[in-house]
């Protein structure tokens, strides 16, 4: 699914690199700024109709891992997330693992060992995903998985 002219980048988050403190959660025993970082994407396909944004840590300790943003509907005009931005409609952030909306920054279980996280930008061949904001993170993952053209990835890495 990756497509090397559609790609993601960010000032804040470098790949394989560690997360900043800005972006690690403010709670559950993390001390960061829950800040969302900036991102900027480029190079989708002709074919691109919207996109939409998952960051998943593969390495939580749960079957499913731990979703940590889900943002959908983000029109084909929109190329970039400003660090900390206040998404509006007709983007739609879903909810998380955390049971809530929004960015919800990493804080792996303590001595864990590094976890991974999955920043990754979708293209979709449709404008819009008929998804509530409540709807279970897996379920956005696979209706986002069956409309994505392209996709491009971002890991950052983190552990306390």
């Amino acid at each position: 699914m990756a497509n090397s002219t559609f790609t993601l980048t960010s000032e804040a988050i470098k790949n394989n690199q560690t997360l900043p403190n800005e972006q690690v959660l403010n709670g559950f025993g993390c001390t960061g700024n829950n800040v969302s970082p900036d991102l900027k994407w480029q190079g989708a396909p002709e074919e691109t109709k919207s996109y939409a944004l998952l960051v998943h840590d593969p390495d939580a300790p749960r079957p499913t891992g731990w979703w940590h943003w889900l943002v959908i509907n983000i029109p084909l005009t929109k190329t970039e997330f400003k660090k900390g931005e206040k998404l509006a409609p007709p983007i739609i952030e879903t909810v998380t693992d955390f049971n809530n909306t929004g960015y919800g920054g990493a804080c792996p279980p303590k001595g864990h060992g590094v976890h991974h996280y999955n920043f990754t930008i979708h293209a979709l061949d449709v404008e819009k995903l008929d998804v509530s904001i409540d709807t279970d993170p897996n379920e956005v993952e696979k209706i986002v998985k069956q409309h994505s053209i392209a996709s491009s990835t971002i890991t950052a890495l983190y552990q306390r």
